[in-house]
């Protein structure tokens, strides 16, 4: 906990600039620290008179009071992220395992009829957070809405997803809970002995898979890749509950101001949503001949990808970027030109239905994975493709 000594403050001030975090405010000469103090220490480096404190206490928590499983929901605009039902399909996938029911977390403003989605989907309660100061995700007060949640209701797993929403969004939650995270999952588990939660991910660049657990600490917390579970069904009888939660504006404060959200205007498709993608590689040699991505794209009604050499050599925006650090997609149909299939790229794109690979290389690795390969000259296959869609 944090004190002030009344007998050495002055009420002088220093203290104020120096919070990051606005949780410090002078009043009849003395230092008054709010709620919103994380305990960062920043105050009492700045003190002069050392009349701020700070006295951590480790506080061993009763795991067995941590029940059931919570999703964090993400959705935009009023309109639900598809990974928040993916992250649904899996937490009802573990309550079989577990034995504990689901609740998800959903914050912005006018959104209650996304709670009922919600509970068709098979939730068995959604706990609503309906304000104004969260129609747009701002990551302070989410992170204090999310953690005061999880201290009231105490579940022992918290999903989200891996977008960059849920990548901002959990790390901040764990360290105010002061437990373990694990990002990027692509499998998970509950091991039948323990209960513990099994947390699978991709480690040392993709080349091993490693599962982690948090066996002493609660909640057990995870961010989960898009695209790699399978949504949770509508089901027949809804029979969850709707739960309205009320915040003061004071926790909905922000130091950041939402201006717009300015959207990616380089893809037609949403690249994650897509049912066939065309990506590029290192192949295609150089940035203007990406324009036979464009174009085999254009005529199947795909979206473009990308493996990371393009990216980084600044042929294609970022977001275009399939793989271990880009994406990770899941079309019926996925087109790889020029690509020769490194363990981060095949990461983010092996779970397509149906590949297709076009490589010059026999032995490129990309051939392992595809259910078809094309070994030749992309540029005499690519537009040789192009040519006969123009004319069928």
């Amino acid at each position: 906990m944090i004190k002030v000594d009344k007998n050495l403050c002055t009420g002088c001030g220093a203290c104020v600039p120096a919070c990051p975090f606005n949780a410090i405010e002078i009043i009849d000469n003395l230092a008054v620290i709010n709620e919103k103090c994380t305990l960062c220490g920043a105050c009492v480096d700045a003190c002069p008179l050392n009349a701020i404190t700070i006295e951590k206490e480790e506080v061993s928590k009763d795991l067995s009071t941590y029940k059931g499983i919570a999703v964090i929901a993400e959705q935009r605009d009023g309109k639900l992220h598809r990974v928040t039902f993916e992250l649904l399909g899996k937490a009802l996938e573990l309550k079989e395992k577990l034995g504990e029911p689901v609740s998800v977390y959903l914050l912005g403003h006018n959104i209650r009829g996304l709670g009922d989605e919600l509970l068709k989907r098979g939730a068995d309660k959604v706990h609503v957070v309906d304000k104004p100061e969260l129609e747009h995700f701002l990551v302070e007060p989410y992170t204090t809405v999310i953690h005061r949640l999880i201290e009231k209701y105490k579940p022992a797993i918290v999903l989200a997803g891996a977008t960059s929403c849920g990548r901002s969004l959990l790390p901040r939650v764990a360290a105010r809970l002061k437990t373990g995270l694990t990002a990027d999952c692509t499998g998970l588990d509950i091991d039948p002995k323990t209960k513990n939660l099994l947390q699978t991910r991709p480690a040392f660049g993709g080349h091993i898979m490693a599962t982690i657990l948090c066996p002493n600490h609660r909640p057990q917390m995870a961010t989960v890749r898009y695209k790699v579970m399978h949504e949770a069904q509508i089901v027949d009888a809804p029979h969850g509950e709707l739960i309205i939660e009320e915040f003061d504006t004071v926790t909905l404060e922000s130091r950041v101001k939402f201006i717009k959200f300015i959207e990616d205007v380089t893809q037609k498709i949403n690249l994650q949503d897509a049912d066939i993608i065309v990506s590029g590689g290192r192949g295609l040699g150089a940035p203007e001949n990406f324009k036979l991505i464009f174009e085999l794209a254009e005529l199947l009604g795909a979206a473009v990808g990308s493996s990371r050499p393009p990216v980084d050599a600044g042929w294609i925006p970022y977001s275009h970027q399939v793989g271990q650090t880009g994406k990770t997609v899941r079309p019926k149909l996925y087109i790889a030109v020029g690509i020769s299939g490194s363990i981060q790229h095949l990461a983010g794109m092996s779970s397509s239905e149906t590949i297709i690979a076009i490589k010059n290389d026999p032995q490129a690795p990309i051939f392992n994975v595809a259910d078809l390969g094309l070994v030749g000259d992309l540029f005499k296959v690519v537009p040789a493709i192009i040519k006969t869609l123009k004319t069928s």
